[in-house]
């Protein structure tokens, strides 16, 4: 069994943004974040899921995912998401993240479990320093380039 517990955040919604993810599986440990100069926490919070679900080598894993996003989570477990990507996502933010998720998606056995944000939740809290972190190294920060051509897109309207 693998677990990935994840977590994004963004000062401001938009603002500089990052996530934060732990791998675990047995003995095997592994932390990853990233940083984005301009994004949202929603965005944040489902590229945490897809990298952690990427960084798995082997397909058909059983794969734990561990959450503080209701927007994640009830996107998939109520299945909304689905439902989203038969209209094409007309209406739907974040279609870009959300292609990528479903690609990797169904490489495994993926299995959400929401937590608590902010409620002594030793990975969810590790998560959070570790997104938080990564939203404000603005050296080490990146360019969200869908959110940001998206962004640019609707100021010409």
């Amino acid at each position: 069994m693998i677990e990935i517990y994840t977590d994004g955040a963004a000062s401001g919604n938009p603002g500089p943004g990052g996530y934060g993810l732990i791998l675990r599986s047995g003995a095997h440990y592994k932390e990853m974040s990233a940083g984005f100069r301009l994004t949202t926490n929603n965005r944040m919070e489902l590229l945490a899921v897809i990298v952690g679900l990427n960084a798995l080598k082997t397909p058909g894993q059983d794969v734990t995912v561990f959450s503080d996003s209701k927007y994640v989570i009830d996107s998939v477990e109520k299945k909304w998401v689905f439902g989203w990507l038969k209209t094409g996502f007309k209406g739907k933010k974040n279609k870009d993240l959300w292609m990528r998720f479903l690609a990797v998606y169904k490489l495994h056995h993926v299995k959400f479990v929401w937590v608590k944000g902010h409620n002594s939740h030793p990975e969810n809290e590790r998560c959070d320093e570790l997104a938080v972190a990564a939203s404000k190294n603005k050296a080490a920060q990146t360019i969200d380039a869908e959110f940001e051509a998206e962004k640019n897109a609707q100021r010409l309207l």
